[in-house]
């Protein structure tokens, strides 16, 4: 398997490109329409063609480059199936096993950040990749504090779908804010500051104190997030760059 972590500094995103050698087939994990054209020099870098974009979720701090990605490059857009997004090619959902040419992609349904978040786990011979979205972070957690989140409903995905896989699952996190890359779920269990050994009433004390800001791209990013990252008219002059470099349609 081809595998490449790439970063997008703006909004703190991480995609990540994963490509099955014997058939060519490849995806990017939540692509972010800033880096379009990086993505795009990377695919052609490594003489790949891409195949699918994936979402974890609806964001809200980027726009998703996955229905760019789709007109420059011909893949087709997969999201959470219970989006039920109009704009979506292809619906995933825990309990059924999306491939990738010979890679197997698993879902695993985890809200709490978002009341549809999804997370994506991949075995390898050598060990397991676990794509956490915004629910799981390096020593941290997605906020739960708008766009339907829910403490509770959060700390039980992380407890219930996270730490119980095995302790040497890599985790690979949407967004690191501090330069960090990667991660394993027996260092979130020992480390992460706000649900490594708490209770689920420590937890929802910890997330109700968090008093972060409002997100500053949320109000244009969640509606054009729900048509796969068309951009919304509504949009500051300041974030206009990304969309005024592509005709959106």
């Amino acid at each position: 398997m081809l595998f490449r972590q790439l970063f997008e500094p703006d909004s703190s995103t991480y995609s990540y490109l994963v490509a099955c050698p014997e058939t060519g087939e490849c995806a990017i994990i939540d692509p972010v329409l800033d880096t379009v054209e990086r993505d795009l020099s990377v695919l052609q870098a490594h003489n790949l063609k891409l195949t699918y974009t994936i979402d974890t979720h609806i964001h809200a701090d980027h726009l998703s480059g996955a229905r760019r990605l789709k007109g420059l490059a011909g893949s087709k857009i997969a999201y959470p199936a219970i989006d039920e997004l109009p704009c979506a090619d292809i619906g995933l959902q825990e309990g059924e096993v999306f491939k990738i040419g010979n890679i197997e992609l698993h879902p695993l349904f985890t809200p709490g950040h978002t009341d549809h978040h999804h997370a994506y786990l991949i075995h390898t011979p050598v060990h397991s990749m676990l794509f956490s979205g915004d629910a799981l972070m390096i020593d941290g957690v997605g906020r739960t504090d708008f766009q339907s989140g829910d403490s509770e409903t959060l700390y039980n995905s992380i407890q219930q779908k996270f730490f119980s896989l095995p302790d040497e699952t890599l985790v690979y996190p949407c967004h690191d804010y501090e330069n960090r890359h990667i991660s394993s779920i027996a260092q979130e269990k020992e480390r992460n500051k706000h649900i490594g050994g708490k209770s689920l009433e420590e937890f929802v004390k910890i997330m109700d104190n968090l008093d972060l800001p409002y997100p500053r791209k949320i109000d244009f990013a969640v509606p054009g997030n729900s048509e796969c990252g068309q951009c919304p008219d509504n949009i500051p002059e300041k974030y206009q760059g990304p969309c005024a470099r592509y005709d959106q349609g």
